[in-house]
């Protein structure tokens, strides 16, 4: 028995080293040599414009070094003043907070702070970094025969469930040409990625003109999806192809406008809304008024569907309630701040202001030929409950998902794909950066420093100050996600 097991093990490794399989416990991979042709007619394509190409990324490489590092300490610090304040803001502009997060923990996918990836995002998610990490490999791997190092193979991988890609190059080779030859191949990699972000970005910026025979824009943003859950969900509330307009008076054009109104919206105060006295007077009915514990008023009955406390003043009384129904109230009303907005044909009129508990508001939300949505609640989750888009088909029979499908695409690529040429850049042992450094220093500090070994200590202290930072963002973004 224990022998035809040893041959079953020896078959099987056997079988694994023929295909260019390799197992081991939260790793797997595959090397093959079968697109070696492939990478040397694009090593030999146009050589002067390779060198060109290559020398470019070799100037932004040894920036985006430097640049890595300051970036790093900034994120650092803004961390750390947000747990001593004990007061987290979204900072949607730090790309580098995806990695961070993304190596901080596998259970946790978070894009930005505070927001959880979602399970329908996965897909986005590994097709990016897959894409990404095979663009920056085959940089690598161009450049490296640009500069007749002996290239071995092409492979792909999977830690974990993180999927990426590698080259085999001959190392012997890489030791013996130029410094400078050496920048220009360890560049390749974070000068693809910077690359294949600003293509994905000009893809988004283009995505109106390229779609502009299918879909047009500009008039609304059209709804794609309302979560089962939403307050936006039921029968007067928003469905799968309403094209929302209006919300309160802020126009929307696209998604941005929607989200800057909803941003607006949750900053300001309640609207009012504009009632003649006589209206008023009408549409009134006695109701006891109480205190909420927030200090807000409430006077109507707390299991009416349909009627909302107003607040309104008049030149006698500055703190008077009605209960009111709202739908009569919001419809056929302007918005105002103040009673002077509501002075028309000497008619005398209140502006009367929904009395919600904070951070609740009443919004009408007009989604033409359908009602009016009325919502009451925190403008967030309607934000976050309701996915739109800005492209609507000019025929009936195109998706309205294919424009969002690809704009999610385009926006995974620019911030994974940027964030890892800035992760890679990063003066840390294993990483990119690593030797890059060792390169930088080799070109620049011989005449300096004339023994090896103390340009080596340097570049030592150097990646070991830089894998101090990065971990130390790593760690505080692990806490960032458990704390959370």
């Amino acid at each position: 028995v224990l022998q035809s097991s040893n041959s079953l093990k020896a078959s099987y490794e056997d079988w694994l080293l023929t295909y260019g399989l390799s197992v081991s416990p939260f790793h797997m991979r595959w090397q093959t040599a079968l697109f070696n042709r492939q990478f040397y007619n694009w090593g030999r394509w146009k050589p002067r414009f390779l060198y060109l190409w290559f020398n470019i990324g070799m100037v932004f490489g040894i920036i985006a070094m430097f640049g890595s590092v300051i970036l790093l300490g900034k994120t650092l610090m803004q961390t750390l003043t947000q747990m001593l304040t004990e007061a987290p803001k979204a900072q949607n502009d730090r790309m580098l907070q995806v990695v961070v997060r993304v190596l901080s923990s596998g259970l946790y996918l978070r894009v930005v702070p505070g927001v959880n990836l979602p399970v329908s995002q996965l897909t986005y998610f590994f097709s990016a970094i897959l894409i990404s990490g095979v663009i920056h490999e085959v940089g690598h791997g161009v450049a490296a025969i640009r500069e007749q190092v002996r290239f071995n193979g092409f492979g792909i991988f999977i830690f974990i469930v993180y999927p990426g890609a590698f080259v085999d190059l001959f190392t012997t080779h890489l030791q013996l040409i130029s410094p400078i030859q050496q920048l220009r191949i360890f560049c390749a990699g974070v000068w693809h990625n910077f690359v294949l972000g600003v293509a994905s970005f000009m893809g988004l910026f283009l995505l109106p003109a390229i779609l502009f025979p299918f879909y047009y824009t500009g008039v609304g943003a059209l709804v794609t999806e309302v979560a089962e859950d939403s307050p936006a969900n039921g029968p007067r509330g928003l469905f799968v192809g309403d094209l929302v307009t209006n919300l309160q008076d802020c126009p929307v054009y696209s998604v941005e406008d929607w989200n800057s109104c909803l941003g607006d919206i949750s900053e300001k105060s309640q609207v009012g809304y504009c009632i003649s006295a006589d209206t008023l007077q009408q549409l009134s009915f006695p109701a006891r008024v109480y205190r909420r514990l927030d200090g807000t008023v409430e006077c109507c009955n707390n299991n009416s569907l349909t009627d909302i406390c107003f607040s309104y003043s008049n030149n006698f009384d500055s703190h008077l309630y009605a209960c009111l129904p709202a739908r009569k109230v919001v419809e056929t009303s302007k918005v105002c701040r103040t009673n002077t907005d509501c002075q028309k044909d000497f008619v005398p009129g209140f502006c009367v202001t929904p009395s919600l508990e904070n951070q609740t508001r009443l919004i009408r939300v007009k989604h033409p030929p359908h009602m009016d949505m009325l919502y009451v609640g925190h403008p967030m989750h309607l934000q976050y409950t309701v996915s739109l888009s800005s492209f609507v088909p000019r025929q009936n029979f195109l998706s309205i998902d294919l424009p969002v499908v690809i704009e999610t695409f385009c926006k995974y690529l620019i911030s994974l794909s940027g964030a890892l040429a800035v992760i890679n850049a990063v003066p840390c042992f294993a990483l990119d950066g690593q030797w890059i450094l060792n390169s930088f220093l080799e070109a620049t500090l011989s005449s300096l420093i004339v023994e090896k070994q103390n340009r080596e200590l340097v570049g030592f202290l150097i990646l070991l100050a830089g894998s101090a930072l990065l971990a130390a963002n790593v760690a505080l973004g692990l806490w960032m996600v458990t704390a959370r």
